[in-house]
């Protein structure tokens, strides 16, 4: 995995959308408290009025709501673990809260009271933030290789099928490689870094340079889609920020074929539910397991794995997804994989497309190698090596035209043999002529240039040499 924006745009996203959830939180519930006070102001004019009144309330609640559990994950990423479970417990006690109640003084205390504590500038976590911006800065997270095998003991991979693989951040190639060793795969790679592409091509059989999102790929080509995306914040076309986890997600599952695997490589605290209805709407067979204890102390990763699908009419619960987020401990092990869970389709599949954004010498060499057009155009063709003669006969003029160009060139067959080469010279003539006043008084000369071609044939005649002008 490595990073695809450009590095002024890299942001730490936890702690800024720290700061953001603080005033959030602190709009919201001073909301919730003027709008529960017009519902009881309404009450006894308007009935209707009140009952607008009261939805309102209710949809400010469910942001409040779901702001808390954003921020849940968000100080789990800033490994702020004990207030992280006080979001949880302050969500939890939001939803059940009597929204009719008098009692709005605790509640309004209690969720201003945890903004006031959330890690923000100074009081942040020095040493935690230092460590999330050095991630971020590095940039590269290369897949552990005792992981990769667990995965790989959950894949069947067809019997007589070659079968192919993609990566959109493939780093080095080394993960992609090492699922597709002795399993019959054709491997493809996209990798930003040019030092690692080149590197890549080295393992994969053919590497993109460049950023995924501007590549031209086939759709609908890939048995399998590894993704391991950047775990960090960007600033979209738009202006706005956007997490690579879900656009990387997004805009490479088309390139995955109905029934081919996803095997998603994130952060536990990313199961966002944005995400998680990615995966619920576009996945079957869905499943979710945690790296081994060292890897997963490290960088919190989980792999989640699925068949694609296609879009159910009435969307399904994705709520059994996100729990896993705010309960990490909860994730079975990657060692409790089933063996061969997950059967990789067993027809094959034609890449028709696959050009990185940037220029790729070795990938063009590797594409004109296989290329008849560019065989065909290099190869001298009958005209270029035959005798040329032409349908008609020659006028005088044309004799001319094509010896001055060079054409006529080389030994002549006829009954004195020779060799005769064409050529034309320009000759500029100058010419003055005196001009006078009508009184006879010199008045100046005017210059004329003119520019004639000649032509010359030089022949070479078993007499000698001589010179046709």
């Amino acid at each position: 995995m490595s990073v695809q924006p450009d590095a002024p745009q890299a942001r730490c996203y936890a702690v800024e959308r720290l700061r953001e959830a603080q005033s959030d939180i602190c709009r919201l519930i001073q909301a919730m408290v003027v709008w529960r006070a017009r519902v009881e102001n309404y009450r006894t004019q308007d009935l209707s009025a009140a009952r607008d009144a009261y939805d309102v309330l209710a949809g400010t609640r469910k942001q409040l709501a779901d702001a808390l559990s954003e921020i849940q994950l968000l100080l789990m990423e800033a490994e702020g673990y004990q207030l992280a479970a006080m979001a949880g417990k302050l969500r939890e006690g939001l939803l059940g809260f009597n929204l009719l109640s008098n009692a709005y003084r605790p509640v309004y205390d209690a969720l201003n009271g945890f903004a006031a504590q959330l890690p923000l500038d100074g009081t942040t976590n020095a040493q935690v933030v230092g460590r999330m911006m050095n991630n971020i800065k590095m940039g590269y997270y290369p897949t552990d290789p005792d992981n990769i095998s667990l995965i790989l003991n959950g894949i069947r991979f067809p019997e007589g099928v070659t079968t192919n693989l993609l990566d959109p951040c493939c780093g080095c190639g080394m993960a992609l490689r090492q699922i597709a060793q002795g399993n019959n795969c054709f491997t493809y790679g996209v990798e930003l870094d040019e030092h690692r592409a080149e590197e890549a091509q080295t393992r994969l059989h053919r590497v993109g340079f460049g950023s995924f999102f501007y590549s031209r790929i086939s759709h609908e080509a890939f048995h399998l889609l590894f993704l391991n995306p950047p775990y960090l914040s960007v600033l979209n076309e738009s202006g706005g920020r956007a997490r690579h986890e879900k656009r990387f997600l997004i805009e490479s599952l088309g390139t995955l074929t109905m029934g081919g695997l996803l095997v998603y490589v994130i952060p536990y605290y990313r199961l966002t539910p944005d995400i998680c209805r990615v995966l619920v709407d576009n996945f079957e067979n869905l499943g979710l397991w945690r790296f081994t204890d060292a890897e997963f102390k490290k960088f919190k990763q989980v792999a989640v794995l699925g068949t694609r699908k296609k879009r159910d009419v009435e969307p399904l619960d994705a709520h059994w997804l996100e729990w896993f987020a705010a309960h990490p401990a909860s994730v079975p092990p990657l060692a409790e994989l089933p063996e061969g869970r997950y059967a990789l389709p067993p027809r094959p599949l034609e890449v028709g497309t696959f050009k990185g954004e940037k220029f790729n010498q070795k990938e063009l060499e590797r594409q004109l190698s296989r290329s008849d057009s560019f065989k065909q155009l290099m190869s001298r063709s009958e005209l270029d090596s035959g005798v040329k003669r032409p349908p008609l006969p020659l006028s005088i003029s044309q004799i001319g035209l094509i010896g001055g160009s060079g054409m006529i060139n080389g030994l002549i067959q006829c009954g004195t043999p020779h060799i005769i080469k064409g050529r034309i010279v320009k000759i500029t003539r100058t010419e003055t002529e005196d001009r006078y006043f009508p009184s006879g008084m010199h008045m100046g000369s005017e210059i004329r240039e003119t520019i004639t071609n000649k032509m010359i044939f030089n022949i070479l005649t078993p007499n000698g040499f001589k010179a046709l002008t």
